[in-house]
């Protein structure tokens, strides 16, 4: 009899975990902090309020189904870009076009009184991210301007360094860098960010820009999409002591989807792909077609091939799980990358896919307290600790 029982027990576990899962992802408000579609709507006219299955990883019926309540846009343009406070604006502009059209699926909102609103009335809260402190092009106005349009954080530097703040590329490997951290300007980007009540971002930042945040601010900060150091040695991912510092500051990391910064093999075998496709790389930069944008077309062609290169849904999950085990689980959160990453984990094809991230925290035997902190509840918290009184 006893054999028995515990035959039927096994044969149902599956059966409540999945029930477990969906409801606790469903009952939960889950925030992503940062999306790219935007600049895929720039770059290739993609209109995210229409069905963009198989050419992104974003469009609005695909965050309902992933049960994403809260949706933090990316605005981004690289160092290059001659004009990037004008490009930023015109990412805005797509994206409030869509929330024109779209006032029953999605809302734009100044806050966490606003967010709690929405999410409530089973709509997408959306806000802005600005990925790159060259956007502001030196000019704190420009900064407010972008709060005032919902930008709710400001990643300090994207690969390329500003003139008051260095990035993590350029302090690893620019040797002719004459300085490296904040300026002074940069403390006062960082103190006007705190006034304002938007979320400092030290994703992307240098090791000195870092810890020079961290002695200047007086609000938590964000790392809007970053991983751990330990466990993939990339110098955009974070060391244990700024994951410790962080933790202390009372600020959340968030966890980076990109197979790059989960696996330490990826980019070995994504430069021997790009090689394998030499002469179709070649065709098109003749042609005139940009790096990024060959690299985009070069993984869409050859998915066979991409999809041995991903890095396993598990990679993430022993992220999130190595901050809890350093710092505690106050501290994670999700922040995916999905539209400016070639390829995403295996099992998280599109952001439709977020309720997994629930099914296998569930099965490594996180309690619903603990996995609502995760997928937002920890973000929420220091969206509301920024914010002026």
């Amino acid at each position: 009899m006893k054999l028995k029982i515990l035959i039927a027990a096994l044969m149902l576990t599956p059966q409540i975990i999945a029930q477990s899962y969906e409801k606790i992802h469903s009952a939960a408000i889950v925030v992503d902090t940062h999306n790219d579609i935007l600049s895929q709507t720039t770059d290739y006219g993609f209109i995210i309020d229409k069905d963009l299955s198989g050419k992104t990883h974003t469009d609005l019926a695909r965050l309902k189904k992933g049960g994403v309540d809260v949706q933090i846009f990316s605005v981004f343009c690289d160092g290059e870009e001659p004009k990037p406070y004008a490009l930023a604006n015109r990412q805005m502009d797509s994206l409030d076009a869509v929330l024109k059209r779209n006032p029953d699926k999605i809302i734009k909102v100044s806050g966490s009184k606003d967010l709690y609103k929405v999410v409530r009335q089973h709509k997408i809260a959306a806000m802005f991210g600005v990925e790159g402190g060259h956007m502001i092009e030196n000019d704190l106005d420009k900064l407010n301007s972008f709060y005032n349009r919902g930008a709710r954080y400001m990643t300090l530097t994207w690969v390329n360094s500003t003139s008051w703040a260095t990035s993590s590329n350029d302090e690893t490997f620019n040797k002719e860098l004459t300085h490296k951290g904040l300026t002074e300007f940069g403390k006062q980007v960082v103190k006007r960010m705190n006034d304002l009540g938007m979320l400092v971002d030290v994703s992307h930042v240098g090791e000195q820009t870092f810890w020079d945040v961290i002695n200047t601010t007086t609000k938590p900060v964000i790392a809007s999409h970053s991983d751990v150091y330990a466990l993939c040695q990339h110098n955009r991912n974070l060391k244990d002591e700024q994951i410790k510092a962080i933790s202390k500051n009372g600020g959340v990391i968030q966890v980076n989807f990109y197979p790059g910064f989960l696996d330490n093999n990826y980019f070995n075998n994504k430069k021997a792909f790009l090689k394998r496709h030499s002469a179709e790389i070649d065709s098109l930069t003749k042609a005139g077609m940009v790096k990024f944008k060959i690299e985009d077309l070069i993984f869409s062609i050859h998915r066979d091939e991409v999809e041995r290169m991903r890095a396993p849904l598990s990679a993430v999950i022993d992220n999130i799980e190595y901050i809890i085990k350093l710092v505690g689980v106050d501290f994670v959160g999700l922040g995916s990358d999905f539209d400016g990453i070639e390829c995403a984990p295996l099992g998280l094809d599109d952001v439709s896919r977020f309720p997994v991230i629930t099914k296998e925290l569930v099965a490594r035997g996180y309690n619903r307290h603990d996995i609502n902190k995760i997928l937002g509840g920890n973000f929420l918290r220091v969206l509301k600790a920024n914010e002026v009184k």
